[in-house]
C-alpha cells in the first residue's frame, strides 16, 4: 500500500471541500465589502442628488449659470499693466535676483 488508507483520503476529501465552500464565501464577502468601501469612497455628488447638510449646499451645483465669455467686459476682467505696474514687476524682479545671487 502508498501509506494512505481509505478513512484518511476520504476525510482530505472533505477537507478540500470545506476549504473551497470557505474560499467562495470569503470572496462573497470581499465583494460586498468592496461595494460598501466603493460607496464610501464616492463624492457626496455622487451619493446623494441634493446635499445633505447646510454645508454641503455651499459648492454642490458647480455647474456655471451662465457661459463664459471673454468678450463681455461686464464680466471678464483683464490683468492690466500700467506704468506703475511695469515699474513695481521690474523692481520686484531685480530685488529677487540680488536675493538670489547671495
Amino acid at each position: 500500500s502508498c501509506g494512505i488508507n481509505a478513512e484518511s483520503g476520504s476525510s482530505g476529501i472533505n477537507a478540500e471541500y470545506g476549504w473551497r465552500k470557505s474560499l467562495l464565501e470569503d470572496a462573497q464577502e470581499d465583494d460586498q465589502y468592496i461595494n460598501i468601501f466603493k460607496k464610501a469612497r464616492e463624492l457626496p455628488t455622487e451619493k446623494y442628488e441634493y446635499p445633505q447638510t447646510e454645508s454641503q449646499s455651499y459648492g454642490w451645483f458647480t455647474t456655471p449659470l451662465i457661459d463664459s465669455d471673454r468678450s463681455d467686459i461686464r464680466l471678464h476682467h483683464p490683468r492690466k499693466m500700467s506704468e506703475v505696474t511695469k515699474y513695481m514687476d521690474a523692481a520686484w524682479r531685480l530685488k529677487e535676483q540680488s536675493e538670489n545671487m547671495q
